[in-house]
Parts: C-alpha cells; sequence; structure tokens
C-alpha cells in the first residue's frame, strides 16, 4: 500500500509546472510599453480574472507577476518588469499551441494593454 502511494504521489509532481520552469523557455509574448509595471498589471490582471477565475497577482522585487495555473501547472505567466522606458512584458505559456480556457482573451489582454 505504502508503495501505492509513492508511485502516485511520484507521478502527480511529473506532472507539475513551476513558474520557473516556464520562464527557462521562450515566451510566447515578448513587449515593451511605456507603462510602469504597477499601471499595466492592473491593466491586465481584471481582464484575465474575467478570461479565468484561478489568476493571481504578485509584487517582485523587479515589477508583477500574473499567473494562471490549474492542477499544480502554471499555465500562464506574464512577468513585468520594469525598465528605464517603462516596462518589459513577458508571457509565457505552458501550451502555447494549444486551445486553452480563456486564453485567446488572455493573450488579447496582454496586448491590448501594451
Amino acid at each position: 500500500m505504502r508503495i501505492l502511494i509513492a508511485a502516485v504521489a511520484v507521478a502527480m509532481l511529473a506532472g507539475c509546472v513551476s513558474p520557473g520552469e516556464l520562464e527557462s523557455k521562450a515566451p510566447s509574448i515578448s513587449a515593451s510599453t511605456g507603462k510602469d509595471p504597477k499601471r499595466y498589471a492592473l491593466c491586465v490582471f481584471p481582464r484575465w480574472q474575467d478570461a479565468r477565475s484561478d489568476v493571481t497577482m504578485s509584487e517582485t522585487e523587479y515589477g508583477y507577476r500574473l499567473i494562471a495555473a490549474s492542477s499544480n501547472m502554471t499555465d500562464e505567466l506574464l512577468s513585468i518588469r520594469k525598465t528605464a522606458k517603462g516596462s518589459e512584458v513577458k508571457l509565457y505559456q505552458r501550451l502555447a499551441w494549444g486551445p486553452g480556457w480563456g486564453r485567446g482573451d488572455m493573450e488579447k489582454a496582454v496586448k491590448s494593454c501594451l
């Protein structure tokens, strides 16, 4: 029984995708904006929440990070970093080529808030 529980736990962890793992790959969208990180994040965040209810926003050392995650997997990550002229914006997606719940609306929000 213990072996079965351990095997299930390992299998569940194997499917996890952390924000750090997403950021190690090339972004789906990379852009810049004249808006400061907070102003840009406050534009995108409510639109992402309308598309998906599992979105979180957190302040980082260099700006903001928005994450949409489900079932121990980070599906979408938006990194917003302060630059001298505003912000650098990078959208990372677990399966950029695959359809996802709210994905089109989330990409649209990233672009329209620039």
